[in-house]
């Protein structure tokens, strides 16, 4: 069993974490009764190797399993808390300006989880994960900081940090 330390919590508003478990209970009811039923009467029609309807019903049933799992994982790491302190110190829940030392381009991004942002604010804003790579090199950092780390391709990148304010979703 893993034991869930700060390393690998995961930060949500308290409104995230709220949308996220009746997302679970629904997949863990309805979602999942729905589900049985189309195999069941898929099943009825007879030879399984050539039905369509048994088989889509069976990939979605495997995607909803997943899901709820990925749900139970996330809900039992979750941190839930307020919006932090607005004290220019970059910890998860924030937004975060960096700039790239290699190009001098910028970035802003969530430190968090997705599932932090609403549908309106989903595709305007990237989202790092405290433990991806560029998340655990910032962690801690003000504005004016530095931090080296190691993009996937094994090479080493170098960030400033411009900004950190808390994220208003």
């Amino acid at each position: 069993m893993t034991q869930h330390t700060a390393e690998n919590a995961v930060w949500l508003t308290r409104d995230a974490y709220d949308r996220l478990a009746a997302e679970l209970e629904h997949l863990k009811g309805p979602a999942r009764a729905e589900i049985s039923q189309r195999i069941a009467d898929a099943r009825e029609e007879g030879d399984l190797r050539e039905n369509g309807g048994y088989h889509a019903a069976r990939e979605e049933q495997s995607k909803t399993e997943a899901r709820i799992l990925q749900l139970q994982d996330m809900l039992s790491r979750a941190q839930v808390g307020e919006t932090p302190d607005d004290n220019g110190v970059v910890e998860a829940g924030m937004e975060v300006t960096v700039k790239f030392d290699s190009d001098s381009t910028t970035e802003t991004f969530l430190l968090g989880a997705r599932e932090v942002l609403s549908a309106d604010n989903s595709d305007d804003l990237r989202v790092y994960s405290p433990q991806s790579p560029l998340g655990g090199a910032i962690l801690g950092k003000r504005p004016g900081d530095v931090a080296t780390y190691s993009a996937p391709n094994g090479k080493a990148v170098t960030v400033e940090v411009v900004d950190a304010k808390p994220f208003v979703a």
